[in-house]
C-alpha cells in the first residue's frame, strides 16, 4: 500500500467523533483567525487586483467582497487575503501555514456543495492533518530547493480534505493526492524585492486542491505514489540531501494529531520574526531612548539568514511593506519604537519612517550553530548600549505549544483585525456568528458582508 492509499483508507473512513478535542478547539481557533485575517485584508491593492480579475464570475461569495465569484475565484481572492499580512497560522518544525489555504477552500465548497457542519469539520481536521505532516517528512529541505512550503503543500491539503467529504472512492481519493503532485507551485523569489507572488500561493493551492478533487472525482487517474516514487513530490520539491522521513505521513493515523501543534501569530510578520519582536518590546522596557543604542546583535539558526537577513541593503531599508514582514532588523526596530507589529506597522509610512530605518541599520545577525531553529523558534538579542549591554531571550514562538495565545488573545487580535477593515456592529456581529456556528449549522448569508 502506498502512502497516499494508506492515508486516504483513513481519511475515508473518519468520523467527526474521531477528531480529538484538543484538534477540535484549535481547529475553531483556526476558523476566526484565518476569517479575521481574511477580512482585515479586503480593501489592500493586491486583492483589489484579484477582485479586478475575477468579478463577475459566479455567485459564491468571497468572504469580505459579497457574491460575485465562481467557487475557484472566491478561493484565490481569500486564500490571499488569509496569507497576505502574513497574520496567519504557522506550523513550527518546517513553517507551514494552514488555514490560508484550508479555510478559503472550504469557505467557497461549503457554498458551492452545501456541505454540512459535520462535513467542513471532517475536510478541516483531514487536510489540515495531512499539511502538518508533509511539513516533518524533510525540514527546511522545501525552502532549501527554493520552494514555499505552503503553496507546494496546501494543494495536497485541500484535495485530501474535499475528497473526504464530497463522495470520492479511496481510489478516487489517490488520484485526487496523485493529480495534486502535477498542480502544486509556488517558488520564493519573492524574497528578491518583496513582490506580491508569495501572497497568492496559498489561494493558488486552494483553487488547485479543488480541481484536482473534481477531475478525480470523475476517474481522471493520478500516480498513487505520488509521494514517496521516484519522480514524486519530495524527490521534485525538496532538496535530496535532506533525509526523508516518509512515517510521518502515516504514523499513528487517528491517535496522534499533529494539528493539534498548530501555532497562531501575535504579530503580523514572518514566523521566525516573532520571537525577535518579542525581545525588542522586552528591551523597551530597560532602554528608554532608541539614541543610546549602539548596535543589536540577533543570535539566528542558519536556516533563517537566507530569508530574513539577506541582503543585508533590503533588509534594513525594505523597499515594500511585503519586504518588511521579512526582515528581522525592521521588526526589531517596530518591536522596539513601537511595542508592536501588527497591520498598521507594516505600511507604506511606517517603511519610510527615518527613526525605525535607522534603528534597523543598528540591527546585525550572527549565526549560533546550538539555535534550535528548526524544531524550536528562538530569539536572542544583544544590545550594546552607551551604559552597558542588555540582553532578552525569547525561549519559543509565543503562540505555539510551548506559550499558546489565550482565549482572550484570540478575541482581541480577531476584534481588531475586524475593526482595521472597518466593519460595523451588525457585520462584526454577523461573522461572530457565523464562526461560532461552522461545525454546527453553517449560514454562509451571514459572511454576505457587503
Amino acid at each position: 500500500m502506498t502512502i497516499a492509499e494508506e492515508f486516504s483508507s483513513w481519511a475515508i473512513s473518519l468520523k467527526t467523533n474521531d477528531i480529538s478535542d484538543k484538534s477540535r478547539q484549535v481547529l475553531n481557533f483556526l476558523v476566526k483567525d484565518i476569517c479575521g485575517v481574511i477580512i482585515s485584508a479586503r480593501d489592500e491593492n493586491y486583492i483589489q487586483s484579484l477582485v479586478k480579475t475575477y468579478s463577475g464570475t459566479g455567485d459564491i461569495i468571497s468572504l469580505g467582497h459579497g457574491k460575485k465569484f465562481d467557487q475557484f475565484s472566491s478561493a484565490i481572492i481569500a486564500g490571499t487575503a488569509a496569507h497576505g499580512e502574513d497574520f496567519d497560522d504557522t506550523f513550527e518544525g518546517n513553517p507551514m501555514h494552514i488555514g490560508a489555504s484550508m479555510i478559503p477552500a472550504l469557505l467557497a465548497a461549503g457554498q458551492k456543495y452545501n456541505l454540512s457542519g459535520d462535513q467542513i469539520l471532517k475536510a478541516l481536521a483531514v487536510g489540515s492533518e495531512l499539511i502538518c505532516r508533509l511539513a516533518l517528512v524533510a525540514p527546511t529541505a522545501m525552502h532549501k530547493q527554493c520552494f514555499h512550503p505552503t503553496a507546494v503543500c496546501g494543494t495536497f491539503g485541500v484535495a485530501a480534505g474535499l475528497s473526504s467529504v464530497l463522495g470520492l472512492t479511496e481510489k478516487q481519493m489517490v488520484s485526487a493526492l496523485g493529480i495534486s503532485g502535477s498542480f502544486t507551485s509556488g517558488i520564493i523569489e519573492y524574497l528578491a524585492e518583496g513582490t506580491w507572488t508569495k501572497r497568492v500561493h496559498p489561494g493558488w493551492a486552494a483553487n488547485s486542491g479543488m480541481n484536482a478533487t473534481l477531475m478525480a472525482k470523475s476517474d481522471f487517474y493520478g500516480p498513487r505514489t505520488v509521494f514517496e516514487g521516484e519522480h514524486g513530490f519530495f524527490k521534485a520539491f525538496a532538496l535530496r540531501e535532506i533525509k526523508r522521513d516518509f512515517s510521518h505521513l502515516t504514523d499513528k493515523l487517528g491517535s496522534r494529531w499533529e494539528t493539534e501543534n498548530l501555532a497562531f501569530k501575535p504579530y503580523a510578520c514572518g514566523t521566525m520574526a516573532q520571537p525577535f519582536v518579542d525581545c525588542a518590546i522586552k528591551l523597551k522596557e530597560k532602554i528608554k531612548d532608541a539614541s543610546q543604542i549602539k548596535s543589536i546583535t540577533a543570535m539566528v539558526g542558519e536556516g533563517t539568514v537566507h530569508r530574513l537577513w539577506e541582503p543585508s541593503s533590503e533588509k534594513k531599508k525594505p523597499s515594500t511593506p511585503y519586504s518588511a514582514k521579512f526582515s528581522v532588523p525592521y521588526c526589531v526596530a517596530v518591536g522596539f519604537l513601537r511595542g508592536n507589529a501588527g497591520l498598521h506597522e507594516f505600511n507604506e509610512e511606517s517603511i519610510k519612517d527615518k527613526t525605525i530605518l535607522e534603528l534597523a541599520n543598528k540591527v546585525d545577525y550572527k549565526i549560533d550553530p546550538e539555535n534550535e531553529y528548526p524544531s524550536n523558534y528562538t530569539g536572542t538579542l544583544i544590545c550594546e548600549t552607551n551604559e552597558g549591554t542588555v540582553t532578552e531571550h525569547q525561549n519559543c514562538f509565543r503562540g505555539g505549544k510551548k506559550q499558546p495565545l489565550t482565549s482572550k488573545d484570540f478575541d482581541s487580535k480577531f476584534t481588531k483585525n475586524l475593526e482595521y477593515a472597518k466593519l460595523n456592529e451588525e457585520q462584526i456581529n454577523n461573522i461572530q456568528e457565523f464562526t461560532k456556528s461552522i461545525f454546527n449549522k453553517p449560514d454562509f448569508s451571514k459572511i454576505n458582508l457587503f
